[in-house]
């Protein structure tokens, strides 16, 4: 960390998340981009790490590099399923989960993360051909209720991904610009 690098900084490396008052087709396409591009994107943010740097948390008290290859592909396995539940139901309530309790799991902690990165390529094929499939009512007027967050449609919800994606990138690649890996 740098003298200049502030907690918040590290820990929103791109700022936090802001809902935007608009979804339009071209911000959805950038989005839809962000999601097909994220498995390149973590497999170059990650290469050439060893097993030591893997387990090097991106800030003090953060999780590890491994355990945020993960956290992705949890994450990012939950809001797929919620997609899927809001084109076949109406405004369905999901469940939360509690996102550091799954980070300590072994399977988080241990595995390697090719684990997770083939599931994340296989997950985003999969994610964005339903994306892509979807009309602008069904971004707009679909969606599903969050118990913490309330009603999120689904282009909010891909709007958050999309920085979600983002963001977990960019703290491996801040950390590598750190040490100097």
């Amino acid at each position: 960390m740098t003298l200049n690098t502030t907690l918040e900084e590290l820990k929103y490396p791109i700022g936090k998340f802001s809902r935007t008052a608009e979804s339009t087709p071209e911000l959805r396409a950038a989005s839809m981009e962000t999601l097909r591009q994220l498995p390149r994107a973590l497999r170059k943010a990650l290469e050439g790490l060893n097993e030591q740097q893997l387990d090097t948390p991106y800030r003090e008290g953060g999780w590890t590099v491994r355990q945020t290859v993960h956290h992705l592909a949890d994450s990012h396995m939950n809001s797929y399923v919620r997609f899927k539940l809001a084109l076949t139901e109406d405004w369905p309530a999901i469940t939360a989960y509690d996102e550091a309790a799954w980070a300590e799991l072994p399977d988080s902690v241990q595995l390697p993360v090719e684990v997770s990165l083939t599931l994340i390529d296989a997950l985003h094929a999969r994610w964005v051909a339903l994306l892509e499939s979807m009309s602008e009512e069904q971004f707009l007027q679909r969606g599903y209720v969050h118990p913490k967050s309330g009603r999120q449609s689904l282009a909010l919800a891909l709007g958050i991904y999309d920085w979600h994606s983002r963001h977990h990138t960019a703290h491996i690649v801040q950390l590598r610009q750190s040490k100097g890996w």
